[in-house]
């Protein structure tokens, strides 16, 4: 029997949030609503301007493997943070909300951790500026035997091909958990990530699997325009296919068998962490055993759920709300 039903690998950032507004954004030379990449010492500096922090464990697939833990099931995430009051934070705060987090804070690494100042303004506009450091050093040391080979399901974060050291830590969790019996697959995380590693991720669709992505990164991934075209050629090379469509309905295919799930409308308070609560809901679904347009339902739920509020995780109990849905 398998110890875990869903984990994870990816960066490790913790979000830290506070309230701004425009004079103190353009006295900090910050561009408002976008998300930049910072330098440590650029990451520091705002640190220390910031007003009332608000911490919360983030990064993409963390998001979804925390959504999943919200619903109830067993869950793990490989990532890595320094022995800092940042890192201590974020691993005890994940392991508080239901996620085992495997790898201690390290003590003798150089870069801090990594963490993302969100400046939210008076308007709801949040300014996003994003310091990697150590999390984007996660190697194939990092990645525990035990859990990999104790997991049912892997969500692997595309951003980690950035570095040779994340595609080795991704391509030994999904070896490790492969060969336990386990299902590994990936998200493609941005079209700008798929346009860096298309060659690497095209091979992916055809290896592990499931892939899930938005329209944009199907496209990006095909190098077409035609939507229609990119899925079919997906289709016909992975095991597994969901395509999301920001507020459209949701395509998942597996071999003969398609589900075009409905999306409902919801005007989003923030629009953070939508395609991360998507995967978790299918993830969900996916195992436990549900049908390929139930756990597109799920996922459509727990998306709606996160864009009802400020952050990229859960406040509600999403398995009630599936419950409500006549989902389970």
């Amino acid at each position: 029997m398998t110890k875990y039903d869903v984990i994870g690998i990816g960066n490790a950032v913790m979000d830290v949030l506070t309230q701004s507004d425009d004079a103190f954004l353009d006295r900090m030379g910050i561009e408002k609503g976008i998300m930049q990449l910072i330098e440590q010492e650029r990451s520091e500096f705002l640190y220390g301007e910031m007003g009332e922090r608000h911490q919360i464990p983030g990064g993409s697939v963390a998001n979804t493997v925390a959504g999943v833990a919200n619903m109830g099931l067993k869950t793990a995430f490989i990532g890595k943070v320094r022995d800092d009051e940042v890192g201590r934070e974020y691993a005890a705060k994940t392991r508080d909300g239901g996620t085992d987090f495997p790898n201690d804070p390290f003590s003798d690494a150089e870069l801090p951790s990594s963490r993302c100042m969100i400046f939210v303004s008076p308007d709801g506009e949040r300014s996003m500026n994003t310091y990697l450091g150590i999390s984007s050093e996660v190697g194939p040391d990092d990645v525990p035997d035990s859990v990999c080979q104790n997991a049912k399901i892997l969500f692997l974060e595309g951003y980690l091909y950035d570095k040779p050291k994340g595609k080795q830590a991704f391509e030994t969790a999904a070896r490790l958990t492969r060969a336990a019996g386990g299902m590994a697959g990936i998200a493609l995380s941005d079209p700008f990530c798929v346009d860096r590693h298309r060659e690497d991720f095209r091979k992916l669709v055809k290896e592990l699997d499931y892939v899930i992505g938005n329209e944009h990164e199907w496209k990006s991934l095909y190098e077409t325009d035609d939507l229609g075209a990119a899925l079919e050629t997906a289709a016909a090379e992975s095991g597994l296919i969901v395509c999301t469509r920001s507020g459209h309905d949701v395509v998942i295919v597996r071999g003969d068998e398609e589900a075009i799930v409905p999306v409902k409308t919801v005007t989003p308070v923030d629009a953070t962490g939508a395609g991360d609560l998507f995967a978790a809901g299918f993830l969900y679904g996916l195992a436990t055993g549900a049908d390929l347009a139930t756990s597109g339902k799920m996922g459509c739920v727990a998306a709606a759920e996160v864009i009802s509020h400020y952050g990229a995780r859960p406040e509600k109990d999403l398995a009630a709300l599936f419950k409500a849905e006549g989902l389970v």
